[in-house]
């Protein structure tokens, strides 16, 4: 999935149960706190299978890391997501609630174990504190940020979001075999977009 994309019934499924999955586990989630659980889910899944998660494509902003689609979908009328969550505005912030029961027919048991230690893990973070884990130093957000000259924008207050694509790849850059699968990963389904179109 990336911004503008096209999503399969699949993906919007996966990413409607993984939802679901947290606002179970954790109860209503702002939609900050979701936004920066979704992208912890996907750097989990990139550090320990070389794969990502949901393949969402993950910008640089003020607050991010932020998918863009999953942003404007919280924000503005639900349409992917309208079957999986209701949202609920409280003291000028969106919360996030699950519509109906998880379903796990979208997960691999690697994948639901994986949720279930990103919602323990995280469980007692606040929105800020994990804007502040997913901005550490030499973490993808901080070093795409640097190395495009934001940092400092940000810091001044002269840009709060950019269309500059996070390099999730940096996280393996230690893991030859990790990073070969990932590449391998995104080139098949770059092949598969282009097919379909």
């Amino acid at each position: 999935m990336e911004f503008n994309s096209i999503y399969t019934k699949d993906q919007i499924d996966k990413l409607g149960n993984a939802i679901i999955f947290l606002c179970e586990q954790m109860g209503s989630l702002s939609k900050t706190k979701l936004l920066k659980l979704i992208y912890l889910i996907e750097e989990s899944s990139i550090k320990k299978y070389g794969v990502p998660f949901f393949n969402l494509r993950f910008d640089v902003w003020k607050l991010g890391p932020v998918s863009r689609d999953l942003y404007a979908e919280i924000t503005s009328e639900l349409f992917l997501l309208e079957n999986y969550i209701t949202k609920e505005a409280k003291k000028d912030n969106v919360f996030v609630n699950a519509k109906k029961p998880f379903s796990d027919d979208e997960f691999s048991d690697l994948e639901i174990e994986l949720l279930r230690q990103i919602a323990t893990s995280f469980r007692q973070y606040t929105a800020d504190e994990l804007i502040e884990l997913t901005h550490r130093k030499h973490s993808p957000w901080y070093t795409t940020a640097q190395k495009n000259g934001l940092l400092e924008a940000f810091e001044n207050g002269l840009a709060n979001t950019s269309a500059i694509e996070i390099d999730m790849s940096t996280l393996l850059a230690d893991d030859e075999a990790k990073l070969s699968v990932y590449n391998g990963h995104k080139e098949f389904l770059e092949q598969s977009r282009k097919l379909k179109a």
